[in-house]
């Protein structure tokens, strides 16, 4: 997996708003834990499992950010067996977000930091 077609995958897929293009990135038994993930749906855990979750969460966050959303890659650091993205989404909030892969290059795991 490289870091860099990683992230310009990512992001472009999110920017697109394509949400199976978002989703082939993970794996079926994903954990996404995130800020927004307590704010949105409730959980206090800030934690997703599993693909369809993450599907549900996905449709549902990008419906509430609105039609404006963008994220625009700021820094790719590369890591063992992850990446983390380094990137600026429309309102100007600074996200940090750390994926780290399964055998067959797929997001296992991520976790989101906001500025």
């Amino acid at each position: 997996m490289d870091p860099d077609s990683f992230a310009r995958s990512w992001l472009a897929a999110f920017n697109a708003r394509d949400v199976d293009a978002i989703l082939a990135h993970y794996a079926e038994d994903v954990e996404h834990s995130s800020p927004t993930v307590a704010r949105l749906l409730g959980e206090p855990s800030g934690i997703v499992r599993g693909k369809p979750a993450l599907r549900a969460y996905f449709v549902q966050a990008l419906a509430a950010a609105g039609p404006g959303l963008r994220y625009d890659l700021t820094k790719v650091y590369a890591g063992v067996e992850g990446v983390t993205l380094l990137y600026n989404r429309s309102g100007g909030k600074l996200v940090a977000e750390t994926f780290h892969f399964d055998e067959r290059g797929l997001v296992r795991r991520a976790f989101v930091a906001h500025a």
